[in-house]
């Protein structure tokens, strides 16, 4: 009988995020082919320190606690699959990484999402689920997202960039900016944040001021975009060279925007699946999605956030996330299942992928 593949779900971190990652990761590690693979937890704590096997999985326990009702079924001492003992040495510290096939990186936000992971992957020469550096850092950071949208010609909103340094210099100056680009109301986030982390709506100067500071306590770079009467829309994407979409989703928050609460409070949002559009308006978010993915050369998997305009039916692509929410509760995982894909099969398939792109990456000698 031939070995499993060992898999290593790396969870946790020191983003905000840190809590959406492990339900996630807790989620995703429950519902994997036990006769295909061995689970390896892999955990980051929040003051950045590594755990591996039963350290790993008192973290998910302990976060299990505070949240009950999130699923998943995992020994509380760990098991035989485990690999609790670190014997690789990158950049000087022991990490549990040598004993793993494929690293299942389910890392939301920043340290993590942004290419930093997935470049200590590439020097440990281990495959990894997802995107590359590149695409990771480019779809962590909302400002070069928008920059390469524009540069691919997708339709974005408009937006400016409002560094955190100059703001503190001359506050006035800086809003006078915003006004002269923007009406209000705008929507002002962190460049490098997601779960909708940080953000907020201003509609004058004052509102404005508020919501800078806050989105400047999370990143020095601060993205302000111009509001629009929208409904939210989200398709995911699936595959390397040759990715597909799935059907289209919407998403109906009960709050005023689809902030960090409605996200991750049960009845705060109504998900949508599929999406009430005509099909020829499905099709054209369905394309958009993939030549967003295509253009950050994405790899593995992605959710495409999309607005909705109101009145003109105008398609705008938002956002694009390298590696969404994934329990089986995610939009990104329920677009498959609406697609004809399991959540089990997504985990399958995204770990396959991986390990195709390793191999397509080894032909270069790399």
């Amino acid at each position: 009988m031939p070995r499993r593949v060992r898999v290593g779900f790396l969870f946790g971190g020191k983003s905000g995020e840190h809590e959406v990652s492990l339900a996630s990761a807790r989620s995703a590690m429950a519902a994997l082919d036990q006769t295909k693979y061995e689970v390896v937890p892999i955990g980051i704590d929040k003051q950045g320190r590594w755990l591996a096997g039963e350290g790993a999985l008192k973290q998910l326990h302990a976060a299990r606690a505070q949240s009950p009702g999130e699923d998943g079924n995992l020994a509380a001492d760990g098991d035989a699959t485990a690999v609790a003992v670190a014997r690789s040495q990158i950049a000087g510290r022991g990490l549990p990484l040598s004993d793993v096939d494929v690293v299942f990186p389910i890392l939301h936000g920043p340290l993590g999402e942004d290419g930093t992971v997935q470049g200590l992957l590439e020097l440990a020469d281990i495959p990894y689920v997802g995107a590359g550096v590149a695409a990771s850092a480019v779809g962590m950071d909302k400002e070069l997202l928008k920059r390469v949208f524009s540069a691919h010609q997708l339709p974005i909103v408009k937006y400016i960039a409002v560094k955190r340094r100059l703001w503190e210099q001359d506050p006035q100056r800086s809003a006078d900016s915003v006004e002269a680009a923007l009406p209000y109301p705008v929507f002002v986030k962190p460049a490098n944040m997601g779960s909708s982390v940080g953000i907020s709506k201003a509609r004058d100067r004052a509102e404005l001021h508020e919501a800078i500071k806050l989105a400047a306590d999370y990143d020095r770079k601060i993205i302000v975009e111009q509001a629009i009467n929208a409904r939210e829309v989200e398709c995911s994407v699936l595959g390397n060279d040759e990715p597909i979409a799935s059907v289209v989703g919407e998403i109906r928050p009960h709050r005023e925007f689809y902030d960090y609460v409605a996200k991750y409070t049960d009845g705060e949002a109504d998900l949508i699946i599929p999406a009430d559009l005509p099909a020829a308006q499905s099709d054209e978010i369905r394309q958009l999605a993939l030549r967003a993915y295509r253009a950050v050369d994405c790899a593995g998997m992605a959710r495409v956030d999309f607005f909705l305009e109101r009145g003109t039916g105008r398609v705008i692509v938002n956002e694009l996330n390298t590696i969404p929410g994934f329990t089986r509760f995610s939009m990104y995982t329920k677009l498959w299942e609406a697609s004809g894909l399991t959540y089990a099969e997504v985990i399958d398939r995204l770990i396959v992928l991986a390990l195709e792109r390793y191999a397509d990456k080894k032909r270069s000698g790399l």
